[in-house]
Order: C-alpha cells, then sequence, then structure tokens
C-alpha cells in the first residue's frame, strides 16, 4: 500500500492494517518512521517546519517501482509506505515504511531498502522554513553513497 496525504498518520493504527490475525504466516513486523527535525545547515537559524512538495502521478509511480524492487529482492509479504507532503512542524511525521515477512532479516532489509531508495529516487522537495530564512533542502550525497550499497 503506497498513500501519500497530507494528514497525519496514526502509527498504532498503519501497523494494525499491515499486520492482520489472520496473517498466520506473519513472523516479523518492521517500521521506520522519519520526522521532521532541525539539521539545517545554517546553525545560527532554527528551524520552525519544513514545506514537502511533490508531483502526483510520478511521485506515486516511483513508490510503487521502489516497493516492487524490495519484493523482488526480499521475501516479504505486506509494505506500507506513507509520505506526507504540505507544511509540517518540528517533530511531526513524514514518512512511514513498515514491512512485514516471515523472518526479521527480510523485514529490515527491506523497510532499510525502501527508506533509502525513498530519499533518492521519490519526486519529493523539501523547503526548511526557520525563524529567519527558508531554503531547499538539497541532495545529500551520504544518500546516494547509502543505495550504492544495494
Amino acid at each position: 500500500m503506497v498513500r501519500i496525504q497530507q494528514d497525519g498518520f496514526d502509527i498504532n493504527s498503519e501497523v494494525k492494517k499491515i499486520k492482520r490475525s489472520d496473517d498466520s504466516g506473519v513472523g516479523a513486523l518492521v517500521t521506520f518512521v522519519g520526522y521532521v527535525r532541525d539539521f539545517k545547515e545554517d546553525k545560527s537559524d532554527t528551524l520552525t517546519s519544513m514545506e514537502i512538495e511533490f508531483y502526483p502521478g510520478m511521485t506515486e509511480k516511483a513508490l510503487l517501482e521502489i516497493e516492487e524492487k524490495a519484493r523482488r529482492a526480499w521475501d516479504i509479504f505486506d509494505v506500507n509506505i506513507i509520505h506526507r507532503f504540505g507544511k509540517l512542524n518540528l517533530n511531526d511525521e513524514i514518512v512511514l515504511v513498515a514491512v512485514t515477512s516471515a523472518h526479521r532479516t527480510e523485514a529490515f532489509r527491506a523497510c532499510e531498502f525502501i527508506i533509502d531508495f525513498l530519499k533518492t529516487d521519490a519526486p519529493f522537495w523539501k523547503k526548511e522554513i526557520g525563524l529567519k530564512s527558508e531554503s531547499w533542502v538539497n541532495a545529500n550525497n551520504k544518500d546516494y553513497e547509502k543505495i550504492n550499497k544495494w
């Protein structure tokens, strides 16, 4: 399941959706939640919020392709990806990735793979809004180094 939404999400409800009581083969559920944090390059400014934009149609397609690559690489049962857009405040949830499988190794690896590729291959644009300034977030070389390991 892939969703792009403006509203927040309840982590417990989303976990319950992916781990249903009729899933007797599920042995592992791994989740990742990303939050808005003050990571501004300009340390003299304080982050107050973040504005996230996306390209409708293209972004959903990219998320589905990332999910499909994870399904081909690991024996996983279900995937739930939620990414928010719009104005988000400090400490708000931005993204949820949840993966179920029979074993923890597949769930952990698939979850990490998905979030690594979301950071590089999904067309989202993030603007940091601080007390003094606003700036678009540039691509992070460390994110690209991470996907090279896959």
